[in-house]
């Protein structure tokens, strides 16, 4: 899948119809979260430079592996996001945090739109804003919040075993998982980057928020 701009106008188009599902975020913390569509390469950790070492335009989703010292999701991916501070919008919050975690500063321009609000375990009405980033060439972690920063192939997150369902003791609804290389990223980041693959690349209308969250990240 290449970066351009047909893309680019079939993700604006099919997130200017989707009709957003808004949960009740009464007592909830609101957070906002970037979904970012860039070129692959160079990147770093799992995916970068193309075999011949050449820039590769392919489109990738920005995510990051958290810090290890953080208290809470250590060392899990991520989308690079926080809470809504008073007065902000999510689109404001998520440009905020991406300049603060990756050090990328795309503007409101750069907004596509937003897929659903998905409400976590650990109390989070967590609100997706998808983002068009282009090369996004100069990528730098903040090592308060991010261990690395990774380029993931959206080729990637369209692998016949994604997404990966698997069932969880009292719950009638299985924990959703997203494989990627040979680990997985697990929900809520799963659930948001599987409905941007159904919705925004696939055109599958398809709902998110009854996806489980492994027992890890209920903290």
């Amino acid at each position: 899948m290449q970066r351009d701009e047909a893309l680019r106008q079939q993700v604006s188009e099919r997130l200017a119809a989707w009709p957003l599902h808004a949960p009740d975020e009464t007592g909830l913390k609101r957070a906002a979260v970037a979904l970012v569509i860039a070129d692959e390469g160079p990147g770093s950790g799992l995916w970068g430079m193309t075999k011949s070492g050449h820039w590769s335009t392919e489109a990738a989703l920005i995510l990051t592996r958290r810090a290890n010292h953080l208290r809470r999701h250590a060392g899990q991916w991520a989308l690079p996001g926080g809470r809504i501070d008073d007065g902000e919008t999510p689109e404001q919050t998520a440009l905020r945090e991406l300049a603060e975690e990756v050090g990328l500063q795309l503007t409101e321009a750069n907004v596509m739109g937003r897929l659903d609000t998905f409400i976590t375990r650990s109390g989070f009405a967590m609100i997706p804003v998808v983002m068009w980033a282009g090369e996004a060439r100069k990528l730098t972690p903040d090592p308060a919040e991010v261990a690395s920063i990774h380029r993931i192939p959206i080729s990637e997150f369209l692998r016949t075993d994604a997404p990966l369902l698997e069932p969880l003791e009292g719950s009638e609804h299985p924990v959703l998982k997203m494989p990627v290389g040979d680990n997985w990223i697990a929900a809520p980041t799963a659930a948001l980057i599987y409905q941007f693959r159904e919705v925004c690349v696939l055109g599958r209308p398809t709902r998110v928020a009854h996806y489980e969250q492994p027992v890890f990240a209920w903290k």
